[in-house]
C-alpha cells in the first residue's frame, strides 16, 4: 500500500493542475466572451468546446497525427529544461537554442550534395546539436566564470539567437545590402533558406498528409536516455546533486562547475536536437518565422512532467494534444483557440505554485515531496 501510495503521490499535483486548469478555462469560455444564450446553454458550451478540442487531437488519423507532430519539439525542449533543473538552473532559453539548432542543420542540410543519406543526415542531426549546444554553453560559462545569472543570460541570448538566424536568411534588399548567406536565390524578397537535400531530411513514418516523420522516435529514444544518464549514472547523480545543494556537493568533491557547464550544453543540445528535428524532418527548411514559441512552452512541459524524463513525455503529449485540437475547438463552437494557450499557462501556475492547489483541494503537502521537488540556485554559486 505504501509503494502504491509512494507511485500515486508525485502525479497528484500535475493532474489536479491540469483539472483546475480546464475548470478554470471552462468558467473562462462559459462566462466571457460571447454572453448569448440562457445559463444552461453557456455552461454547456465548454462541454462541446472540450469535445471538440479531443476530436481535434484524437479523433482520426490525421488528428492524431498532428498531436505527435507536435509533440515532438515540446518532448526535446521540455527535456532541455528539465536537466537545467536538475542541475539547479533555469534555462529559459530554449527557444534561442532551438532557433540555432535550426540554422545549424538546415546549413548542413542544403550543402555537401552526393553523401549517402544516413551519413548527410547525421552530420545535420549533430550540427543541430552543436548549434544548441554552443547556445547552452554561453550561459554555463558565464555563470561559473563571471556570476552572470543563467536565467538573465538565455533570455538575451533568445533575442541574439533570432537576430543571427534573420540575418542568414536576409534577403537583401534595393539599397544594396548583402544577402544572408543561407538566403534562398530563388526565393525573391522572402526571407528563407532553400530546402534541404533529400539526403539530410528525415524519413517519414506516415506521409502525407499525415506527415509524421521518425523524428519522435529519435525524440523518445533520447529521453530514455536522458532518463538512464540522470538516474543511472555518476554524472547524473552529480547533476542532481548540485542541484538540490551546491555547497554540499563542492565539499563531496564534485565539481560543480564543470557540472554547471556540462548541463547547460546538454540542455542546449537538447532543444538544438529539437530544432534540427523540425527543420529536417517537417519543415525542410528554415525560415524566420519557424522559431515560434516552442521554447518557452518547453518550461511548461517541464514542470508539469515534474521535471522527469518519463513525466516529459506524458506532458508534452498532452500539451502537443491541446495544440492539435485548437482549431477544430474554434471552427465548431467558434471561441478563440487562443483559450488553449490561457489554459496552458494556468497549469503552469498551479504547477509552479502547489501551495495553490493543497489550499483548493485542502491538502498537506507531503514532506518527501517538499525534499525532493525541483529547485534552482538564485545565486552565482
Amino acid at each position: 500500500m505504501q509503494s502504491i501510495r509512494r507511485f500515486i503521490r508525485p502525479l497528484l499535483i500535475p493532474f489536479l493542475a491540469i483539472l483546475s486548469a480546464l475548470i478554470v478555462g471552462g468558467l473562462i469560455m462559459a462566462f466571457f466572451g460571447d454572453t448569448s444564450g440562457t445559463l444552461m446553454e453557456r455552461l454547456w458550451r465548454p462541454v462541446r468546446a472540450y469535445q471538440s478540442l479531443f476530436e481535434g487531437a484524437f479523433g482520426s488519423g490525421r488528428g492524431l497525427s498532428t498531436t505527435i507532430r507536435k509533440m515532438t519539439p515540446l518532448l526535446l525542449t521540455g527535456l532541455s529544461v528539465a536537466v537545467a533543473f536538475k542541475a539547479g538552473l533555469f534555462n529559459i532559453g530554449a527557444s534561442g537554442q532551438f532557433v540555432m539548432g535550426s540554422v545549424f542543420s538546415v546549413a548542413v542540410g542544403i550543402n555537401f550534395p552526393g553523401l549517402p543519406p544516413f551519413i548527410h543526415l547525421s552530420l545535420a542531426l549533430l550540427a543541430g546539436m552543436l548549434g544548441g549546444a554552443i547556445w547552452g554553453a554561453i550561459p554555463g560559462l558565464l555563470k561559473v566564470y563571471t556570476g552572470a545569472h543563467e536565467v538573465i543570460v538565455t533570455i538575451m541570448l533568445n533575442y541574439v539567437a533570432a537576430l543571427f538566424a534573420g540575418w542568414t536568411v536576409y534577403a537583401g534588399g534595393t539599397q544594396g545590402q548583402q544577402p544572408g548567406p543561407l538566403w534562398d536565390t530563388t526565393a525573391g524578397p522572402i526571407s528563407e533558406t532553400p530546402d534541404v537535400l533529400a539526403s539530410a531530411r528525415i524519413p517519414w513514418i506516415f506521409g502525407p498528409p499525415y506527415r509524421v516523420h521518425y523524428g519522435i522516435l529519435i525524440a523518445l529514444a533520447v529521453a530514455v536516455f536522458i532518463w538512464w544518464l540522470l538516474y543511472k549514472t555518476t554524472v547524473g547523480f552529480e547533476i542532481r546533486t548540485v542541484g538540490q545543494n551546491m555547497k554540499a556537493a563542492r565539499y563531496a568533491g564534485i565539481r560543480v562547475r564543470w557540472t554547471i557547464i556540462f548541463a547547460m550544453i546538454l540542455a542546449g543540445g537538447l532543444a538544438g536536437l529539437a530544432g534540427g528535428i523540425e527543420t529536417l524532418g517537417l519543415n525542410h527548411k528554415f525560415a524566420p518565422e519557424f522559431g515560434g514559441g516552442v521554447g518557452f512552452d518547453g518550461i511548461t512541459v517541464a514542470l508539469l512532467g515534474q521535471t522527469h524524463p518519463l513525466g516529459v513525455i506524458f506532458a508534452s503529449f498532452l500539451f502537443g494534444a491541446m495544440d492539435a485540437g485548437a482549431a477544430k475547438l474554434q471552427f465548431d463552437t467558434r471561441i478563440a483557440q487562443d483559450i488553449v494557450q490561457v489554459i496552458q499557462a494556468l497549469v503552469l501556475a498551479f504547477v509552479a505554485a502547489p501551495t495553490i492547489i493543497y489550499t483548493i483541494f485542502r491538502m498537506k503537502p507531503d514532506p518527501e515531496e517538499v525534499e525532493s521537488a525541483p529547485t534552482v540556485n538564485w545565486g552565482a554559486g
